[in-house]
């Protein structure tokens, strides 16, 4: 009987594997290749080498593929216990309208693809998770300009929810102050400089409620306060996530929106 090479028994033991995944970040590797990180839906945040995208301008069209915030439907060899895998197949799972195309609307989407990454810190799968961030894109891609405008907000505070530290919404007149390190509404100003008052607060509060995205053109936001709040909320996700640092996305919105 013929023994199978190591190289037939690795084939055989590295199964391959369907699932969707959101393309978190995209590096060129050599005149050819990329290495991407995605959101699968299966396995978590994982790394993939795709090799021979960029080598001719038929190739390059495969590339499009991988711009962070596309959906796609993969075939991935898996393993365990490797810290980089390789795709077999890919296709669009969802092909925007407007996300990868409108200036606008890609600075969002870029900005809550960076917001998941720093908060993906372990690979392990998380439906729920995906599903959320899935349909928030396709919502994107589909609303008008003052849904999309308040959009940020909107995916900043409910995206707590799947990490553990979603603000509490006990609003009151009197609990007015929203203590950013305890993540809830106080009646006094807290010692720390890690707090929210006044209109800022309210609204916070207000969008805490809102549960689908078409809700947010009721809210009639200006620039600064959007800009604002946006830092609050930064500051609130780097005193619950540790190494959070600063986000490169955020300074785009701020000219955008």
């Amino acid at each position: 009987m013929k023994r199978k090479s190591i190289k037939t028994l690795i084939g055989d033991w590295i199964m391959t594997h369907k699932t969707k995944g959101i393309v978190l970040r995209t590096i060129k590797y050599g005149e050819t290749s990329l290495v991407v990180t995605i959101f699968t839906e299966l396995f978590g945040v994982q790394t993939y080498m795709v090799n021979g995208v960029r080598s001719t301008k038929k190739s390059a069209a495969k590339a499009n593929y991988f711009q962070p915030a596309a959906v796609l439907d993969l075939i991935v060899y898996h393993s365990e216990n490797k810290p980089m895998h390789r795709i077999k197949e890919f296709s669009w799972a969802f092909l925007y309208d407007n996300v990868l195309t409108d200036v606008i609307k890609n600075s969002i989407a870029s900005f809550m693809v960076e917001l998941l990454q720093k908060c993906l810190k372990q690979p392990e799968a998380n439906t729920d998770l995906f599903n959320f961030c899935e349909e928030a894109l396709q919502q994107l891609d589909n609303c008008n300009k003052k849904v999309a405008a308040n959009f940020p907000l909107f995916f900043a505070l409910h995206l707590t929810h799947f990490f553990g530290f979603r603000m509490a919404d006990n609003y009151t007149t009197e609990d007015c102050f929203l203590d950013l390190q305890e993540g809830g509404f106080i009646n006094h100003q807290p010692l720390h400089q890690y707090f929210i008052d006044g209109e800022k607060a309210t609204l916070t509060s207000q969008l805490l409620k809102v549960m689908q995205p078409y809700e947010l053109e009721e809210f009639n936001l200006n620039h600064a306060i959007r800009r604002q709040l946006l830092l609050h909320y930064q500051d609130y996700y780097a005193l619950h996530i540790s190494e959070f640092g600063q986000m490169k996305t955020l300074m785009v919105l701020h000219e955008v929106l």
